[in-house]
């Protein structure tokens, strides 16, 4: 790890100040959380064998829209930081620290503007002599949650009425613990978005937390395609995005040309199976 201290110190900070102002009403946290995942894709860097991220962000808001965050502004900066973790994870980044979320103002912008700053840097190191956060009441209230990664995933409830809005990592077929229920993020006004697949002019709305696909008629959404596995692959939603597992199909899945085992995807995705392809809206 020492490679990467050398790089914290020399990595630049980069922000974006102000880049839409597109927002009609005032400003969403879901806005927040799609914006913070581009930063994580753009500022990656590549290692000898692994790929890097940055685990430390801030989001820079109009005193307006910060204000309006304020009364739960920690929640909030933990479920983006559960979020982007969930993120890194799906889409096969490696992560120097646990992301960190924090929120400032700046006065120069105007209400629904916000910028993105990001850098990597190591966890800080304790001191010589104490145990990690002990004695702290911050340590007691972060103190780490079991760890559910060698467990059964949680029993989804029957017919969800929305697509569950939690960052559990382990849905989508990586590690984690932190499982945020949809009424938390409704009431911290972060709202999963929807994902509709169009296949052969036909609008498949996907309205649960595993979708399955491939040629068996068991399977959620059937493909007829000889050239289609009977269990080909699933998309599972988790937090705020939707995942694409390949489930050893003979031939394989692709997304926009490029061959997947796992792929976040994203509104305007073509997912290729067989001879069969598949374009994806989000909403």
């Amino acid at each position: 790890m020492s490679v990467f201290r050398r790089i914290e110190q020399s990595l630049e900070t980069t922000f974006e100040r102000g880049f839409r102002r597109a927002f009609k009403s005032q400003l969403q946290p879901v806005e927040l959380a799609r914006k913070l995942a581009r930063e994580m894709d753009v500022n990656k860097t590549i290692s000898v064998a692994k790929v890097y991220v940055p685990n430390e962000y801030t989001v820079h808001l109009s005193p307006q829209d910060h204000a309006a965050f304020s009364s739960y502004e920690a929640t909030l900066t933990h479920e983006l930081a559960t979020y982007l973790e969930a993120h890194a994870r799906g889409s096969g980044f490696s992560l120097v620290a646990p992301p960190t979320v924090a929120m400032t103002t700046d006065p120069d912008l105007r209400s629904g503007e916000f910028g993105i700053s990001c850098r990597m840097a190591d966890a800080p190191v304790p001191e010589p002599g104490l145990a990690p956060n002990s004695g702290s009441p911050a340590a007691e209230a972060e103190a780490p949650l079991p760890d559910d990664s060698l467990g059964a995933v949680p029993t989804p409830v029957a017919t969800p009425s929305v697509p569950v809005a939690a960052a559990n990592p382990a849905l989508a077929g990586v590690s984690g613990t932190q499982v945020i229920s949809a009424a938390d993020a409704q009431a911290s006004g972060l709202h999963p978005e929807t994902m509709t697949l169009i296949l052969d002019r036909e609008r498949i709305p996907l309205t649960k937390r595993v979708t399955s696909l491939g040629r068996s008629r068991e399977r959620d959404v059937v493909v007829a395609d000889p050239n289609v596995s009977r269990h080909h692959c699933e998309i599972r939603h988790v937090g705020y995005d939707y995942f694409l597992i390949d489930l050893d199909s003979t031939n394989g899945v692709s997304v926009n040309g490029r061959p997947v085992t796992r792929h976040a995807l994203a509104d305007g995705d073509v997912i290729t199976m067989g001879a069969t392809q598949i374009r994806v809206e989000v909403s």
